[in-house]
């Protein structure tokens, strides 16, 4: 009880002492806290909700060429937005900061517009557990309420128009250069395609999908050669036969019989009715014989316009003459026999000699192949794509992909946002006592001089015989109040400066309206 006596006795001598000394910094402080309180400028804010609309055709039917993640494409838009040049024109269109023009470069301009520009992203839990962005609020700060609600629906347009030119342009970007792409796929089938072309007729017959082709050929063909073999065998056997009997009709000696126009002419009237028992009007012997038969109707014509006597010339026996006649006919055929043997053996060897170079062909036809295939599959993949980019960029052009919509526009505020006056000003008495207060004890720790007899008791073991008590004279009391007086008017000016100066100080500065309510808050 002692101690806490001794404190409470120890804190009301100090303040008998300093009171005067608390009271001015006190008086100080409140007086600096109410002018910035009340001259700080009221400072609105007003806030537009972005709604993000998913593609209205789903991603099943026309796959969108823009993929990049919506967050990352917002901060880009906002980089674009919040640009010094954007910013610029904000400024100058809606007259925005004018007691800044001159004291500040548009740099500095416009990063204290970025300041007084908030975006506020709102999500849901998907399924996986990531948060995806449904929608997004935009705030701006400013003095005049009208002029916040109207920028701030501002910056929501150029949000919503900026997200449609980005996405147009990407999607017009990726089918334009997938469709040059598929321009140089194109030209670089179609060389493959004529380098095969090129090199299946050059090597016609010899390529590996006609082997079984060459092989039956071949087949066939030897088939046929062993036939032709076997003709000619047989003819000249019947040759050798009608020799034979050349032989022996020539050594029974010529038999002669008296032959006349008349006569002949009718032999050879009976051979061309054999003949065409057998052949046809085109066969050779055919012609020849009516060839005979119409010179010997013009000689027989002649000779009874001249009144001439048939001849009587003796004739060569029929018999040898047909034999001769077929001998010539069978020479006839076994040259063309032989002919179309060394026709077949040509055709087996070029069909051999294809078989033979399949492989080599194979192997280079299978390179070039190989090489279209590749080609192919790059055209119809990109194709495919370059197919599925002209749907995205006519669905980005009719506004069917993912779009921004302004869903709750900007109001002006009736209510200032900043300052809350009676937070500031509750903490700034609070911080002028603290302040006051640590002034008085400092004063009194610094303070050297003894104020009781305890304090000198308590420096010095010599006792202390008497204390006489302080003495004022009419003088003194006098030079006392003129005293009192000019630090009271001394205090007054000191007042009325820091309020000034706190005028000054908060009058129109935002910048510490927005400090105070971070701080506040």
């Amino acid at each position: 009880m002692r101690e806490s006596s001794r404190g409470w006795e120890w804190a009301l001598g100090v303040w008998r002492r300093r009171k005067w000394l608390g009271a001015f910094v006190l008086a100080l402080m409140g007086t600096a806290t109410i002018c910035i309180v009340t001259f700080l400028p009221d400072v609105y804010q007003s806030t537009a909700t972005v709604l993000v609309d998913r593609p209205q055709v789903a991603d099943i039917f026309v796959r969108p060429s823009v993929t990049g993640e919506l967050d990352a494409r917002l901060q880009t838009i906002s980089q674009q937005i919040l640009s010094r040049a954007r910013l610029k024109d904000v400024v100058a269109r809606f007259g925005l900061y004018p007691d800044l023009t001159s004291r500040f470069t548009i740099d500095g301009i416009a990063e204290r517009m970025r300041r007084d520009i908030r975006l506020e992203l709102k999500g849901v839990q998907s399924l996986s557990g990531q948060s995806t962005t449904i929608a997004f609020a935009l705030s701006y700060r400013g003095q005049d309420p009208r002029t916040v609600a109207t920028v701030t629906n501002t910056l929501a347009s150029f949000y919503v128009d900026e997200n449609s030119k980005m996405r147009e342009r990407q999607a017009h970007g990726t089918a334009a250069f997938l469709g040059a792409q598929l321009d140089e796929a194109k030209r670089r089938l179609v060389e493959q395609e004529r380098r095969l072309g090129e090199y299946r007729l050059r090597y016609l017959g010899e390529l590996p999908q006609q082997v079984a082709q060459n092989l039956a050929a071949v087949e066939r063909l030897s088939t046929q050669l062993q036939i032709n073999r076997d003709n000619v065998s047989r003819a000249m056997e019947r040759r050798s036969t009608l020799l034979r009997q050349v032989a022996e009709a020539e050594s029974a000696g010529p038999v002669r019989l008296p032959d006349t126009p008349a006569s002949r002419l009718d032999k050879l009237k009976d051979q061309l009715r054999e003949l065409r028992t057998q052949y046809s009007e085109l066969y050779p012997d055919v012609i020849r014989v009516k060839t005979e038969i119409a010179t010997l109707e013009r000689e027989a014509a002649a000779a009874a316009a001249e009144g001439r006597p048939e001849s009587t010339a003796p004739a060569l026996d029929p018999l040898l003459r047909r034999l001769r006649a077929a001998l010539g006919e069978l020479d006839s055929d076994v040259e063309g026999l032989k002919a179309d043997g060394e026709r077949l053996r040509r055709d087996i060897a070029s069909y051999q000699q294809r078989t033979e170079s399949a492989p080599r062909r194979e192997q280079e036809y299978q390179e070039l192949s190989r090489e279209y295939d590749v080609a192919k599959d790059l055209y119809q993949s990109l194709l495919k794509r370059a197919e599925d980019a002209r749907l995205a960029d006519s669905a980005e052009q009719g506004q069917k992909g993912e779009q921004f919509r302004i869903l709750d526009p900007a109001l002006a505020s009736s209510l200032p946002a900043a300052p809350n006056r009676p937070r500031l000003l509750f903490v700034g008495l609070l911080l002028s006592l603290a302040v006051a207060a640590v002034v008085v004890v400092l004063a009194e720790q610094f303070d050297t001089s003894f104020h009781t007899v305890d304090d000198l008791r308590a420096l010095s073991r010599v006792p202390v015989l008497v204390s006489i008590p302080l003495v004022v004279t009419a003088v003194e009391a006098r030079r006392e109040r003129r005293r009192a007086a000019l630090t009271a008017v001394t205090v007054v000016l000191v007042l009325a400066v820091v309020a000034k100066a706190s005028q000054h100080v908060a009058v129109g500065n935002e910048f510490l309206v927005g400090l105070l309510s971070r701080g506040g808050s």
